[in-house]
């Protein structure tokens, strides 16, 4: 059932990246965490209208080619989605990051805020600024239980509480695809991100939230007012929000740091 639904948004690719897209409108390009991929943002090219949705695999993630840097930051990551919109020809975005996908955000969002409406970050990864510790840590349960284990064990502590049991499968489904060559350089972003700093470059609205799904569960399928970010967002069935996280729950230019 689950690949069904996923196959009815078919991969397809641009470049060196895979992507899955769906609707018109406003572009909302979406950006999958560390754990996910396009597939990942489902239940929103399922329920959200209004918009054309675009959600790409990063590198490493997906059908999508690894970075050439081995040891990439957010800045690589932004370049290759800069590259990205340019192929298909996006100027006018709003950028929607989950996780890790909210550094990448961040950074594409400061090097290229003429083209960036605004952004919602949904449970952001801060990054831990150069802790080397915390990507030894990381790598190392990876290296532990691998795709498979991943699936097993921690699926069900990514999604809330009272998320239902699709969540969970989802978030299954997503991990036992992860590429170990593209898992370890997007730990190597997280490691080294800095999402606050590059949030305060970004001259203009950052929505950003921490979510669990049940407290995101919406179904609205009225067309907002053309020229407007969505006022209703059902967050990833992915999203849940770390302990580490920080929550900032209006809208603002310049996040906390706390």
């Amino acid at each position: 059932m689950l690949d069904e639904r996923i196959a009815k948004f078919a991969a397809r690719k641009s470049g060196s990246l895979s992507y899955r897209e769906t609707g018109a409108g406003q572009a909302l390009v979406l950006l999958h965490g560390i754990g996910s991929s396009s597939a990942s943002w489902l239940n929103q090219f399922e329920t959200l209208q209004g918009y054309r949705l675009i959600a790409w695999d990063a590198p490493g993630y997906g059908d999508s080619e690894y970075l050439q840097n081995q040891e990439p930051k957010a800045s690589d990551y932004a370049d290759a989605l800069h590259s990205f919109l340019d192929r298909l020809l996006l100027k006018d975005v709003v950028i929607v990051g989950n996780s890790l996908g909210c550094l990448m955000a961040g950074a594409y969002a400061a090097a290229h805020p003429e083209r960036v409406r605004s952004m919602m970050l949904f449970s952001p990864a801060a990054g831990n600024a150069g802790d080397e510790s915390k990507q030894r840590e990381r790598l190392k349960q990876f290296e532990e239980l691998g795709p498979e284990g991943l699936a097993e064990k921690r699926s069900p502590t990514l999604v809330g509480k009272a998320s239902p049991r699709e969540a969970v499968d989802l978030m299954r489904w997503t991990q036992l695809r992860i590429r170990p060559q593209g898992y370890r350089q997007a730990v190597h972003c997280l490691t080294h991100g800095r999402l606050a700093e590059d949030a305060r470059r970004f001259p203009k609205k950052v929505l950003r939230r921490c979510w669990s799904l049940a407290a995101a569960r919406t179904s609205s399928r009225r067309k907002p007012a053309a020229g407007r970010s969505p006022r209703r967002f059902r967050a990833p069935s992915t999203a849940r929000c770390p302990a580490s996280a920080t929550c900032l729950t209006s809208r603002r230019r310049r996040p906390s740091t706390s």
